[in-house]
């Protein structure tokens, strides 16, 4: 089978380009840079453009590509890339003769407010937050076009993907808490939804091999809701530190600031404290009944991993044979 992928280089990309280079397919794709085998070239999918070119004759694309940020990123920009270019991926899967287009979108389309164990059947909640808004507009634009029959077309909403080289929610974490900078919301007692990248890869090649699932919308998470205190409180142990936890409009205020100094060019902002206070989870029974979606890893098994590769990677101490 030949596979396209967008973001081809990127945290979630790249794991699927390696899981269907492994199964023995021919896997190429399209990123912000080129890869130097060539499988891999260099576009702007918020523009038309050659990069089209390479989904000709692929049977899979998957669509991974988008500005991820809750930062006060340019709303025009991040419409350009996660809502417009979502139609060029799905123009390039259309000529290049696709016989399914897997979309990436997120559990941020429920809003930052939503009921507990909250399914596929609930509406999404633009918030005024540009990457939720775009992720809702960007969803809608591809079930219409699996609606009229432009192609099959399959919608995969990932929970809060940790694990080695998760940009978000491992590394960013671990480098503000070392610098101090780490403080939680809500007393440290919202709710998140890890997905650990290697659950996410299976489920996303599952969904894209089942053909019950074209036409429908998935949610993936490991199938849990831990305190966000639980969660970051690995990294913290991990580095020896304290994890602060404050209410949220104490958080909210601080973030704020942040923001403010850092003009906009930070994650620390009002989005993400308010995300980091959500109360609810998400269902994965959908995802189960329609193509046997099991997480394989738990989050100790996860965090075992995703520590290994902190340590690897000099992000935090390596064990000696004293520790």
């Amino acid at each position: 089978m030949k596979v396209f992928i967008t973001g081809a280089r990127g945290f979630i990309g790249a794991a699927l380009a390696r899981r269907y280079a492994a199964g023995g397919h021919d896997v190429r794709g399209v990123d912000v840079a080129a890869s130097s085998d060539g499988a891999i070239v260099a576009g702007d999918i918020a523009a038309p453009g050659a990069w089209q070119d390479r989904a000709a004759g692929c049977d899979l694309v998957i669509h991974t590509a988008a500005i991820v940020s809750m930062r006060g990123d340019d709303p025009g920009a991040v419409w350009r890339v996660n809502a417009l270019g979502s139609r060029h991926v799905l123009d390039a899967a259309v000529r290049g003769g696709a016989r399914r287009v897997v979309h990436l979108s997120s559990v941020t389309v429920f809003g930052f407010a939503f009921p507990d164990g909250v399914d596929e059947a609930y509406p999404t909640r633009p918030n005024g937050v540009p990457y939720v808004d775009t992720k809702v507009a960007s969803e809608a634009l591809v079930l219409r076009a699996h609606a009229a029959g432009e192609v099959p077309c399959t919608i995969v909403r990932p929970g809060d993907v940790y694990g080695p080289g998760s940009r978000p929610w491992t590394i960013l974490p671990v480098e503000e808490l070392k610098r101090r900078r780490f403080i939680l919301p809500a007393r440290g007692r919202g709710i998140f939804s890890p997905v650990y990248i290697d659950n996410l890869v299976d489920g996303i090649v599952a969904a894209a091999g089942s053909a019950a699932a074209a036409g429908g919308v998935f949610t993936l998470t490991d199938g849990v809701g831990v305190t966000t205190a639980e969660f970051f409180g690995h990294y913290a142990r991990l580095l020896g530190r304290r994890l602060p936890t404050v209410p949220t409009p104490v958080a909210t205020r601080l973030a704020s600031a942040a923001a403010f100094a850092a003009r906009g060019q930070t994650e620390v902002n009002a989005a993400a404290a308010r995300y980091l206070a959500r109360t609810g989870t998400y269902s994965i029974a959908r995802a189960r009944e329609t193509f046997g979606y099991a997480p394989r890893y738990d989050l100790e098994e996860g965090m075992a991993r995703t520590e290994w590769w902190l340590r690897e990677q000099g992000l935090v101490r390596r064990h000696t044979s004293r520790d």
